[in-house]
């Protein structure tokens, strides 16, 4: 696969590794890094956006959710997400790279209506911290 290639099936894997969709993105992170040293900060910034865009994804469908019952459906029955975001804010986010819990805080930051911008910001820096972490621990 060339390098133009290979960052799509990165920007690909990472936004639907973010979503409700199961998936990683790691694995494709690692597989450019090692194929292609001389894109890491491309790599690294595609991933991110990717997965953020996934993140915003999940926001977005707890904000078209009608009520708590719905957003719980989503989250498999568990509150714990929404009193996670009513209690710590947009700044939880930073968590929503987190299997399991990431897409739930999503959700649950899209129907408790936190502001857009933060939500962007925080999942943002969340998704790029563990995207570096793993670039870094490859070297």
């Amino acid at each position: 696969m060339d390098e133009q290639s290979s960052l799509l099936a990165l920007f690909t894997s990472s936004f639907l590794a973010a979503t409700l969709l199961p998936g990683g993105s790691e694995a494709v992170l690692v597989g450019v890094l090692v194929t292609y040293p001389d894109l890491h900060w491309q790599a690294l910034i595609l991933a991110t956006i990717g997965n953020t865009f996934g993140g915003m994804s999940s926001y977005l469908i707890g904000r078209l959710l009608p009520d708590e019952n719905a957003v719980l459906k989503k989250a498999g029955g568990s509150a714990r997400g929404l009193d996670w975001v009513r209690r710590h804010g947009a700044p939880i986010l930073l968590l929503s790279w987190a299997p399991l819990i990431g897409d739930l805080l999503c959700v649950a930051a899209g129907w408790l209506r936190t502001h857009w911008g933060w939500a962007l910001l925080f999942i943002a820096i969340g998704k790029f911290a563990r995207y570096w972490a793993i670039a870094a621990a490859i070297g």
